[in-house]
């Protein structure tokens, strides 16, 4: 019989504790790791929005690119949904992301406007290329140099990238089981053309799909809110997600296990649990996560339930569902609650490409649109209209972009702060303009601090400093006077000399910011002991012309300082 309350007392009492606690394990092993906060502070987390094909650069950016921001400075762009925030705004300008395609990379010196242009990257695909390294920044294998090679179809339409993705890398650190909470907005299935996640990055893998149906996003963080696909809570477990003590609900089973009489060793190992219990309570404790805080925000059962993502044909994404919502304010919402979980530290929320925003009036979809012409190819005769329609999708996604930071900083979590101001959202396009397909002078708006890490409240051009940073040429074409579009010239582009500070470092800071360990070389290692000042195979855009010939090298490492709140 003795042995049977042993049993049972160490099945509740110790193992019964995890079960309670569904994220304790991944705190723990988040915190032994990173050890990037104070037991009694509140976690880090990341939050990526991406989206596809690029802007209106010349909308988009304020006309200030270095200094503090006020919400005047965003009046009249497409960032102007951000003023209520706009303390919290951080504008990183002057970046360039890796692996730009151009129309010279050819083998043979053929192509559009010659073989005697700048070998910026590989000669695979204007898109294939360019999300697979987006977050690898490494290349893509298949690699070929003849951006014009329309058979070989494995290069142009199946490259996949040699080295995971950033999400991945983090998360095998810090994530429970190793893995990011990767949403597919709208349940789209990507293809190497549009995935920017890999688990691996052996160039074999298939893009990691993540999750894609409301419903099964909002079961996977707490079980809370119904069937589904998700399991129940039991009482336990509810209680703790509601912001009891895990110690106080296995309190009593504890002290009756301690009082029995046990060796030393295990005495030890029960007083050690004990620890790991009431160290990490305080940050499940500080996340509010329960039916309230959904409600809050509108993560719901019932909002959850009426995205409809497995009708064919319709518009998921900006249709309305009820008065105040459409179906990606849902998955916004859904990403918020996850934060406030504390369900995991790397959250990255993917648009679809080639999309058709019929809720918008627009019944083109948006990759021919990006091009300016309606289909994919380089030239032609502009779309009427066109500037208008680009125009309202980029509202769209910054409309969404603000409905997730205003949802974060709508939590409170403790000392008058809010669940953003511990988060960095950020919103990465794949490119600057969808027409010129360049990858320098990036838009990225990122929001939160993380914790008081980075700046707040101002633009920050890490190129040069300047206060007049370059805003492209997005409206040199298709404006009614020029109504003849011309992709392969990249003239609707940022010149290709400037804004070019390599987008490696801003993920060196990201990493830094969240507690990621880099090992000797300042790569991420899980079995590293310092910071990481280094990430990727390559940090020049031309180095990835021939798809890996040229020796891994990063040329400038370490973080963007000017990023950081102490600078």
């Amino acid at each position: 019989m003795t042995k049977h309350i042993n049993r049972r007392l160490f099945l509740r009492g110790l193992g019964g504790a995890v079960v309670a606690a569904p994220f304790l394990s991944s705190v723990a092993e988040r915190e032994a790791k990173a050890q990037s906060l104070p037991a009694s502070g509140p976690p880090k987390r990341l939050i990526v929005m991406f989206t596809h094909y690029g802007c209106i650069t010349t909308k988009f950016f304020p006309m200030k690119s270095h200094g503090a921001l006020t919400a005047a400075d965003l009046q009249g762009t497409t960032l102007r949904f951000l003023e209520p925030v706009v303390d919290k705004l951080l504008l990183p300008r002057g970046i360039r992301a890796m692996n730009e395609w151009s129309p010279n990379n050819t083998s043979d010196g053929g192509g559009f406007g010659g073989g005697n242009g700048p070998k910026l990257g590989q000669g695979n695909d204007p898109h294939t290329q360019v999300v697979g390294s987006f977050f690898t920044c490494a290349p893509v294998t298949p690699n070929t140099n003849d951006p014009f090679d329309l058979g070989n179809t494995a290069a142009k339409f199946n490259a996949k990238p040699i080295a995971p993705s950033l999400d991945h890398v983090i998360a095998k650190q810090l994530s429970p089981n190793g893995t990011p909470l990767f949403i597919r907005v709208g349940n789209g299935n990507d293809n190497p053309q549009s995935a920017i996640s890999y688990q691996t990055g052996d160039g074999k893998e298939s893009p990691y799909p993540g999750l894609g149906v409301p419903t099964q996003i909002l079961n996977s963080l707490t079980g809370l809110f119904g069937s589904g696909g998700g399991e129940q809570m039991n009482p336990d477990t509810y209680a703790v997600i509601r912001g009891k003590s895990i110690l106080d609900v296995v309190k009593d089973d504890l002290d009756t296990l301690e009082r029995m009489t046990m060796s030393s060793e295990d005495r030890t190992k029960l007083q050690a649990w004990k620890a790991l219990l009431d160290d990490t309570t305080t940050v499940i404790r500080g996340a509010a996560c329960s039916e309230d805080t959904a409600a809050l925000i509108g993560a719901t059962a019932a909002n959850a339930s009426a995205v409809k993502t497995n009708m064919p044909g319709t518009d998921v994404l900006s249709t309305k569902i009820n008065d105040t919502l459409d179906g990606a304010d849902v998955y916004m919402n859904l990403a918020a609650l996850a934060a406030a979980c504390n369900a995991n530290p790397v959250i990255f929320l993917k648009f679809p490409g080639s999309y058709v925003f019929r809720g918008l009036g627009i019944n083109a979809e948006a990759h021919g649109l990006s091009h300016r012409i309606g289909n994919a190819e380089m030239s032609g005769a502009c779309v009427e209209g066109v500037l208008g329609m680009l125009q309202k999708i980029d509202e769209f996604y910054a409309q969404k972009f603000a409905r997730l930071v205003t949802a974060l900083n709508m939590i409170p979590e403790g000392n008058g702060s809010t669940v953003l101001d511990s988060t960095a959202a950020i919103w990465f396009q794949e490119l600057s303009d969808g027409n010129a397909h360049n990858l320098n002078n990036l838009p990225i708006v990122h929001v939160g601090s993380m914790g008081g890490y980075f700046k707040t409240g101002q633009a920050v051009n890490v190129w040069d400093g300047s206060a007049d940073l370059h805003r492209g040429d997005s409206e040199s074409q298709c404006n009614g006077q020029n109504n003849q579009a011309n992709g392969a010239t990249k003239g609707t582009g940022t010149p290709s000399n400037i804004a070019t500070a390599p987008i490696n470092k801003y993920f060196v800071n990201i990493m830094n910011a969240l507690g990621v360990k880099g090992n000797a070389q300042g790569q991420p290692d899980p079995n590293g002991t310092g910071e990481v000042f280094a990430y990727g195979m390559y940090d020049k855009t031309e180095d990835f012309f021939g798809g890996g010939t040229v020796e891994p090298r990063i040329t400038d490492p370490g973080p963007f300082d000017q990023l950081k709140a102490n600078a």
